[in-house]
């Protein structure tokens, strides 16, 4: 049923039917759609900005538990990146000391590519944070890439320091010989009577007792020149040679690879010598250095200073 709409008219006092006109109808309906839409839109806004539905609230819970993980990760990535630091301070400053190797250039352990994320982007927001934790593992991967790399190296070092270790003269080539008939330096020459230079040292010792390598080596070809008799020279390699002379047999081959206390040859008397006994030199860079300070590996403290004062004896030589 329609409904009929009344005005007042105040200059007869009486109630008159109002007449509606088509504008006033599209008018009135136009403002009562308007009035809808707003409310609508109202509505609406409330909806979706000021009332959570349960979707919104279990993917805010989700993206807070994403972010404490996130932060978990930082922390640990934070407490790795320490150890890491500290590995590195202790490669620099221990191992590399300990092998006589410089320490690993900056630009190697922090390549100029990652510079820029050294410190990180921080902030709690779930994407700052998700961007701070792969820089802070782009950093520690590349760091770890670069450690890694100083390890082989420094392995390599030990490999070619325990090398030259085993190449140095460091034993006596007499087992048991505590002291030296006549060391190194100015001697009496036991045929000339006139003090000559004594370039090695003289371990008397009977006829036949065994000769050892002092260090690893390789036999050489080189003759010992006159005088010695039957020789056996070493090479050693890191500018070390050793020489054993007026041997009565040798028992390597020139070109022979020989290890550190490996029997070479026996005491004997060939040569210009005057009784049985081990001529012994050192060689280093090609000059001949005093072998008694190269007896330190199979000997103790006390029996190296009696071998030092019997080899500062001036007497005569036995070759």
């Amino acid at each position: 049923m329609a409904k009929t709409f009344y005005h007042f008219n105040t200059n007869t006092l009486s109630f008159e039917k109002v007449k509606l006109s088509v504008k006033d109808i599209v008018k009135r309906v136009l403002w009562l759609f308007a009035s809808a839409l707003t409310f609508a839109v109202i509505f609406i806004w409330i909806a979706f900005y000021l009332i959570d539905s349960p979707k919104e609230k279990m993917l805010q819970q989700e993206n807070e538990q994403l972010k404490e993980q996130l932060q978990e990760m930082d922390n640990q990535l934070n407490l790795m990146s320490e150890a890491m630091a500290d590995i590195e301070n202790r490669d620099d400053n221990i191992y590399r000391v300990i092998f006589e190797a410089d320490p690993m250039p900056v630009e190697e352990r922090y390549p100029k590519l990652y510079e820029q994320n050294m410190a990180g982007v921080g902030g709690t927001d779930a994407l700052a944070l998700l961007q701070d934790v792969s820089n802070k593992a782009n950093q520690l991967i590349v760091r770890l890439s670069a450690q890694s790399h100083s390890f082989d190296t420094i392995a390599e070092i030990a490999q070619r320091k325990s090398d030259m270790l085993t190449s140095i003269p460091a034993i006596r080539p007499l087992k048991g010989v505590k002291t030296i008939s006549s060391g190194f330096g100015g001697r009496y020459h036991p045929i000339l009577k006139t003090i000559r230079m004594h370039t090695g040292v003289d371990l008397s010792a009977p006829k036949g007792t065994p000769v050892y390598a002092t260090a690893d080596g390789v036999v050489s070809r080189e003759k010992g020149g006159s005088g010695y008799g039957i020789v056996v020279i070493l090479n050693h390699g890191y500018s070390y040679q050793t020489l054993y002379a007026h041997l009565s047999k040798k028992v390597v081959k020139p070109g022979q690879k020989v290890k550190r206390g490996q029997l070479i040859g026996y005491v004997g008397n060939t040569g210009l010598s005057f009784g049985t006994h081990l001529h012994y030199e050192v060689i280093k860079n090609g000059v001949k250095v005093n072998p008694v300070h190269y007896f330190f590996d199979d000997i103790t403290p006390e029996e190296y200073d009696a071998i030092l004062e019997s080899s500062k004896i001036v007497n005569q030589a036995l070759s």
